[in-house]
């Protein structure tokens, strides 16, 4: 395998869980919204803290619309790339380091799920909710998720930071 099919390849997996992971959020995002509710409930706090601290389990309509659309950014650039179009590694020059930036930073979010919870909790005027049992709301809010989600979260984290560098050293040499 070439380098430029293997830059492609790597681009069409992390494109694939833009397609997979919010397709999920989306359809078992009320439901763990539901569980973390339930779980900072049981906790004694009102439900509203997690919106007041940005902390949603529910996907957006625009959330889905933009990963959607990361996804079909990447497998085009990805069968670009296969097809061998000088076009496919021009604009991969340009898409990859947002991705690796950007993806990269939100994903993160997900991947220390528990750290950021914890931090916006402890960052609160509330001293009540620096008590916050951030790892038992994020376990909660994990229970309506497929169990092989958190793997490919942390699959999509791999490849949209360590990939996407590595895509565009192979279309560098």
């Amino acid at each position: 395998m070439n380098t430029t099919a293997l830059a492609a390849t790597l681009q069409l997996l992390l494109a694939a869980t833009f397609f997979v992971i919010p397709t999920v959020a989306w359809i078992r995002g009320g439901a763990s919204q539901d569980a973390a509710e339930a779980e900072i409930d049981r906790q004694g706090h009102s439900p509203s803290v997690l919106a007041q601290h940005g902390i949603a389990f529910r996907e957006k309509p625009w959330e889905l619309t933009l990963a959607l659309a990361i996804g079909a950014t990447l497998t085009a650039l990805g069968v670009l790339n296969l097809a061998g179009d000088p076009t496919g590694r021009l604009l991969s020059w340009i898409v990859e380091p947002l991705v690796l930036l950007g993806v990269g930073f939100i994903t993160a979010g997900q991947v220390f799920a528990t750290a950021y919870t914890r931090a916006a909790f402890a960052r609160s005027a509330d001293p009540a909710l620096h008590a916050v049992d951030a790892a038992a709301l994020i376990a909660a809010a994990n229970v309506p998720f497929p169990t092989w989600l958190r793997p490919l979260v942390l699959t999509r984290f791999a490849l949209a930071t360590a990939g996407s560098a590595l895509v565009l050293l192979l279309l560098w040499i």
